[in-house]
């Protein structure tokens, strides 16, 4: 009998994969998304110290609580990008969390990009 890996192992040995060569620094912080069945979350990540300098979800009272997913996960990728500019961060890397680039994922990545995020 053939068994499969579940969807949520494949993506953390995926992400687990990525996060082997990828890691923040000071200068250019990690921007992880976690996605969820209902929300998405983003938060920049410094690594070298184990801190997070700025995060954003679809639980804070400034995205809309009646958008659709997509819509939402525009708005998290503009306020994240919103806050880590403001705390003086404007090159970071990008880690989709083992996520495929798409959908939800992408739709973050590209509002931050547009608020002023280089990646």
């Amino acid at each position: 009998m053939i068994t499969k890996r579940s969807k949520s192992v494949a993506r953390k040995k995926r992400h687990a994969h990525v996060r082997r060569t990828i890691t923040g620094t000071p200068e250019r912080p990690r921007l992880n998304v976690f996605r969820s069945s209902k929300h998405i979350y983003a938060q920049l990540i410094d690594d070298v110290n184990g801190v997070t300098l700025a995060s954003a979800s679809t639980l804070d009272s400034e995205v809309a609580a009646d958008a659709t997913k997509k819509d939402a996960a525009k708005a998290v990728g503009e306020l994240v990008a919103k806050r880590a500019i403001e705390n003086g961060h404007k090159v970071v890397v990008f880690d989709r969390g083992g996520y495929v680039y798409h959908g939800r994922v992408a739709t973050l990545a590209d509002a931050a990009r547009e608020a002023g995020l280089q990646f």
